[in-house]
């Protein structure tokens, strides 16, 4: 029987991809991958719908490798979507050697992302993947070349599809026909799209190397100001972000609590000065409820080590200018 490897990240598109594959008798095994930017959870939830095994491959150091300079850059923020095809197809190929399957496949649409899904970018991701003829876009395959598996006739190609462009009106209806009602929104698992998150990780890698898991993990996390190129305050928003924040709190770190009034905690990752703490705790005083004018107790606490220092709140508009 002929064996397809398909990349599932969850969302419509891959699941219609590998709907249409199996639908011809073809043996489907799926893929995912999982880094700090995404997971493998919504394609769990699509593979079991379908009814095809899935491997979840954590590919975090090799793409945090990739991510620092991608070679063909990066969309509107922190994503390198080219590159990170490219990554996940090499890393899908290898389980196609390993399971000894015959072809690849994804759910990607012609002209759906008009950077990264065009038909010269297809084409790089394909080259660049090392497995050039071996990748079909079933959704999309009348509208590009043939691969190896139509003109071989492990795929019969007549029963491929024709869609293009950005309106998901063929995919909506193709969900309704195989009645499919589970997905993930476009784009909607992968943080590197997110304007905001991807401000944050730039001012990471433009600050600091090399960068930890830890320190990715914590740009999910509170507001965070930068005090200097060493120094950043991650200060706590609501009760979950204090949490998250004493979850993840490592020895060498300050924290720091405002003592007497509710307000937040504010960590500064790896330390500082007694500069930079005097700085930070200015700033935890300005988002607690102490008042505006008075001198209060900032409790600092380092690998169990506490000591109180006094400050004041610092101005009101100093937070919007270090706010990366």
């Amino acid at each position: 029987m002929t064996t397809a490897i398909g990349l599932i990240s969850g969302g419509l598109d891959s699941i219609l991809a590998a709907t249409v594959i199996l639908e011809q008798g073809i043996e489907v095994v799926g893929v995912s991958f999982t880094t700090p930017f995404f997971s493998g959870q919504g394609a769990q939830r699509a593979a079991g719908a379908v009814g095809i095994p899935l491997q979840v491959l954590d590919i975090t150091e090799t793409h945090l490798a990739m991510l620092r300079n991608p070679p063909h850059g990066y969309g509107n923020n922190m994503n390198p979507c080219i590159d990170c095809h490219i990554l996940m197809l090499k890393e899908a190929g290898r389980v196609m050697e390993g399971r000894g399957g015959d072809f690849l496949f994804t759910g990607e649409v012609l002209g759906q992302r008009p950077m990264s899904q065009n038909k010269a970018s297809l084409r790089v991701v394909e080259r660049g993947s090392g497995y050039e003829g071996l990748v079909l876009r079933p959704l999309s395959a009348h509208l590009l070349p043939e691969t190896i598996p139509e003109q071989e006739g492990w795929v019969d190609r007549e029963r491929l599809l024709a869609i293009k462009g950005r309106s998901r009106k063929e995919q909506m209806a193709l969900a309704r026909r195989y009645h499919i009602t589970t997905y993930l929104s476009p784009a909607g698992g992968c943080l590197l799209t997110d304007p905001i998150f991807s401000r944050r990780l730039r001012d990471l890698f433009n600050n600091q190397d090399p960068v930890q898991i830890r320190d990715i993990e914590l740009l999910k996390i509170g507001r965070h100001l930068r005090l200097s190129p060493t120094i950043k305050v991650i200060v706590g928003r609501h009760a979950r972000d204090n949490e998250r924040i004493s979850e993840m709190v490592a020895p060498g770190d300050d924290l720091l609590k405002v003592e007497e009034y509710p307000g937040p905690l504010c960590l500064i990752p790896s330390g500082g000065s007694m500069d930079d703490i005097q700085r930070a705790a200015a700033v935890c005083v300005r988002y607690s409820d102490a008042p505006e004018d008075e001198e209060v107790v900032v409790s600092c606490n380092r690998g169990g080590e506490e000591r109180r220092i006094r400050a004041r709140s610092c101005p009101v508009a100093l937070p919007a200018e270090l706010m990366i």
